[in-house]
């Protein structure tokens, strides 16, 4: 007597390879990130190795007859039990200076855990005028079980920016890159 396979095993096959696949390209979003992001020249970041002192070595050439607000947003991706927010929510600057704000991070788990912030600007002309020198979106962070930690963001509004942008909103959503096995 030969035996069909079960109708219900076959789905639950499909559903976990569907499963697996989410799980997998969840972890695959960060590098994704990165690498389309340096195709299309998003990355508008300057290496903070290439300053002695970044903030004084970017604050020549500041326009001091003009101010440009940067407001900073913070949130977690869903469900992360994180306390995530900027410690400065508004920094009134002229373009070309540079300024320095931190976001407070607190691993509210009782486990270790590794996060990668996802930056997203608005308005989006902005973004080429906008320059990372120091960011904790740069690399993932790791904390561990209820660990608080300063995270630095050290920026530099581009004297170019067209006269129109008055305000720059900067936020980054902060995403579990912890690795399950």
């Amino acid at each position: 007597m030969h035996m069909k396979e079960s109708p219900h095993r076959k789905v639950v096959g499909i559903m976990t390879l569907i499963v697996g696949l989410m799980f997998g390209f969840s972890f695959a979003l960060v590098p994704l990130y990165k690498i389309a992001c340096k195709k299309i020249g998003l990355n508008t970041s300057i290496p903070i190795s290439s300053f002695a002192d970044p903030i004084a070595a970017k604050n020549s050439g500041v326009i001091t007859s003009r101010d440009v607000t940067v407001q900073f947003i913070a949130m977690t991706n869903q469900g992360l039990p994180w306390d995530f927010y900027p410690k400065t929510k508004m920094v009134k600057m002229h373009p070309g200076e540079t300024a320095k704000v931190l976001f407070y991070a607190k691993n509210k788990t009782h486990q270790d855990m590794k996060v990668q912030a996802i930056p997203s600007m608005t308005p989006v002309q902005s973004i080429s005028h906008f320059h990372k020198i120091e960011c904790f979106c740069f690399n993932q962070q790791s904390l561990k079980a209820g660990e608080v930690k300063d995270m630095a963001l050290v920026f530099q509004v581009d004297k170019d920016l067209p006269k129109d942008i008055h305000t720059i909103t900067l936020a980054y959503t902060l995403f579990d890159a912890t690795r399950r096995s």
